[in-house]
């Protein structure tokens, strides 16, 4: 028997088993739309986060007080308390920036401190995050853009720039460049707004310790390096950590600091999204088994009610392979029927996602559906509907005549 008549053979069997049929195939589509979806956003996640990591920049490198090691916690310092100096707190200073100057591979160096401030403009008033930087090279070492106005220099004293949010929401009127603002007590005039989505503040260091009266001066949060060459980022890190080992009197065991990268932190939370997107991607794979088990039951149903036309055609000559192939057919049209709809029903709930799930970060950078993920979705739908057939498409081929003739 040809393989098209073959074909025939198997479509007639799924169009005349309708509410079956298509009961097998709502779980093959349950099953396919979800993987679409879910990949779809593993892959906006991956692309979002590779293009952060590309406007980071491999060459800065962040120092902070305290120690972690494999995720374990370290610290006896945190940057959001207040920067006395104790017999208990790891502090950063004056001579750790020594240490880092005496470093040839290090370009730029940025001391910067933290903290939570209140701030007024006209009649509301509110808490907002400052930054304290150092005006003269934070405009040359930060990776933030400017939306309006300009960075700081280094003649700076009474301005700062801010987050978006804080210039457009944040307040009832929107704020502006050269719109003063009340920060503790004292005025400060904005200069720029940065091209981001967020209500911080940035201010020149000595003004930040004025306004943060439990920040002790000459005492950071964080030290911010930029090297010469990002291809000798490793041997730099590793030149850092061995110079501040022996300047702060402390070992491997014992160590008081961390030198982190942006890139190392965008690529550890992309190995995590990728974790969370694996983990469920297998849990919506499950709705395909739910698929897979129905396709079988449905075989097995339709090699019963075929047993006598299955016997018939025995009879006239057909093969057990022409039987074993119409069966074959049958449930790899069920999976390719299920993976189109699957397919066509992912692609437009990848689409609404982002407006479904607001703006959690999961989906904060967007939904991608590509050509590879759908040819794949495709084949492993078909593939499990023959794969699922295969038994009963055996039993059904091994059939003898004078047996299926006799079924009622």
């Amino acid at each position: 028997m040809k393989l098209s008549k073959c074909l025939k053979h198997a479509l007639n069997m799924m169009l005349h088993s309708k509410l079956r049929s298509w009961l097998t195939i709502i779980g093959i589509v349950i099953g396919v739309s979800s993987v679409i979806a879910i990949v779809s956003i593993g892959e906006g996640m991956e692309q979002s986060l590779n293009a952060q990591i590309s406007e980071l920049g491999g060459d800065i490198l962040t120092i902070t007080p305290g120690f972690s090691r494999s995720g374990d916690q370290h610290f006896r310092y945190s940057p959001t308390s207040s920067s006395q100096a104790t017999e208990e707190e790891t502090v950063l200073d004056r001579s750790d920036v020594q240490v880092l100057k005496g470093i040839p591979d290090i370009d730029l160096i940025d001391t910067q401190i933290r903290g939570n401030v209140d701030v007024s403009y006209r009649d509301k008033s509110g808490s907002v995050s400052l930054t304290g930087v150092d005006q003269r090279v934070w405009s040359k070492i930060t990776t933030n853009e400017i939306r309006d106005g300009r960075m700081l220099d280094s003649a700076d004293q009474n301005v700062i720039v801010i987050g978006a949010s804080l210039a457009d929401n944040y307040f009832d009127q929107p704020l502006g460049i050269n719109k003063v603002i009340n920060i503790e007590g004292s005025s400060f005039r904005i200069v720029g707004i940065l091209d981001d989505q967020s209500t911080t503040i940035i201010m020149p260091i000595q003004m930040a310790y004025q306004v943060m009266d439990n920040k002790e001066k000459d005492i950071y949060d964080s030290i911010i390096v930029k090297i010469r060459d990002e291809e000798n980022l490793d041997a730099v890190v590793e030149k850092i950590e061995y110079k501040l080992m022996i300047t702060r009197h402390v070992t491997e065991i014992d160590r008081d600091f961390t030198v982190t990268s942006n890139v190392q932190i965008m690529e550890m939370r992309s190995e995590m999204m990728g974790s969370v997107s694996l983990f469920l991607t297998a849990i919506a794979a499950v709705s395909l088994l739910v698929g897979v088990v129905g396709i079988t039951n449905t075989m097995f149903t339709s090699v019963l009610e075929k047993t006598k036309e299955i016997g018939i055609m025995k009879a006239i000559g057909a093969r057990n392979r022409d039987i074993l192939a119409i069966f074959l057919f049958n449930a790899g049209l069920i999976g390719l029927v299920g993976g189109i709809i699957g397919v066509v029903l992912g692609i437009l709930l990848s689409g609404a996602l982002p407006y479904l799930l607001g703006d959690m970060t999961i989906v904060r950078g967007g939904t991608i559906v590509s050509l590879n993920v759908i040819i794949f979705a495709l084949s492993i739908s078909v593939l499990v509907g023959m794969v699922a057939g295969a038994i009963p498409a055996y039993q059904g081929s091994k059939l003898k005549p004078v047996d299926a003739l006799r079924y009622e």
